[in-house]
């Protein structure tokens, strides 16, 4: 989840006439310069009617913003969005130039800081032809985490029994190999009011929480964060062992919970917030969210496409 913001986007069109919508239509990868470090996001600007333009974003953590109208005049784009979790309540804003299919310029956050952004068209991620699988891998030993690596905070997981336990709010742990289509059995259990997630790819969060809507939503267990909410509700307990069965090819995601198809062959428009990046045409590995609460995983097993 983050807060709410403004994104403004100033773009010089190159041959194209000021009116043409079609110049900044599509779905953006951005990533946000930092220094030494990097921020990902991500951009999708639709036409409305005659001649408006609406969208969406995702910010570097939360889940997707819509953006009700985009102004796009003497090439020109401009919109806002409601802030979500970033510090400062003014608005988050771009301002940029278009060159081919590329997008650069600045970008100031709500408070105050600024930093050099860069976007490049996002891959359509289409699979033409029914994958063929590799061997299955299991990637958790039972007693360790080797294979994997701790990021973005103190380490807090262990491993023994057959047993994968994060003991609280600490840091992710990502594999150390990448992956690009793949089949991923996985099972997990949460205490009472806990969170987690799983990271396909590194950049598609599959939500872990403790709770039961009334309805099926697009940010608890069961859904791809921020984008697709499952078409039923198939939680289990808290302290109960529970499965996913995971099948990702290109953008296409099939999400089966505890048994249940919950996501049959859904498109994921982008990356989720807490991506590690935003470079959606390559491989990417397997990330367990750590930074929120305790969780326990158990019978990892990926099984990779081949090619």
């Amino acid at each position: 989840m983050w807060r709410p913001a403004v994104l403004l986007v100033a773009l010089a069109l190159p041959n194209v006439q000021p009116s043409s919508r079609e110049a900044v239509v599509g779905r953006w990868d951005i990533t946000i310069h930092k220094g030494t470090s990097t921020g990902p996001s991500w951009l999708e600007i639709r036409p409305s009617g005659r001649a408006m333009l609406v969208g969406r974003m995702v910010g570097e953590v939360g889940s997707a913003r819509p953006i009700s109208r985009i102004d796009f005049t003497n090439n020109t784009i401009r919109f806002a969005v409601p802030p979500q979790w970033e510090e400062g309540e003014a608005d988050l804003s771009f301002t940029g130039t278009l060159q081919g299919n590329e997008l650069s310029g600045s970008v100031t956050y709500p408070n105050g800081k600024q930093f050099t952004w860069t976007a490049k068209r996002a891959p359509a991620l289409r699979r033409a032809a029914a994958p063929q699988w590799g061997a299955a891998i299991r990637l958790f030993n039972g007693t360790d985490i080797s294979g994997w690596r701790v990021i973005g905070g103190e380490n807090k997981w262990q491993g023994s029994n057959g047993v994968l336990r994060n003991g609280g709010s600490g840091g992710n742990l990502v594999t150390e190999r990448t992956f690009n289509d793949f089949k991923l059995h996985v099972e997990f259990r949460y205490p009472k009011g806990s969170n987690s997630g799983i990271y396909l790819r590194g950049r598609y969060e599959v939500q872990i929480a403790d709770s039961v809507p009334p309805e099926p939503v697009n940010d608890l267990l069961g859904s791809v964060y921020g984008f697709l909410s499952p078409s039923e509700i198939a939680n289990r307990k808290p302290d109960e062992w529970q499965s996913y069965d995971i099948t990702l090819l290109g953008r296409m995601v099939t999400v089966v919970l505890n048994g249940k198809t919950v996501i049959a062959n859904q498109e994921i428009p982008g990356i989720t917030g807490g991506a590690l990046d935003s470079d959606e045409g390559s491989p990417g590995p397997l990330m367990l969210q750590g930074d929120h609460g305790v969780v326990e995983y158990r019978n990892i097993v990926l099984t990779p496409g081949k090619g």
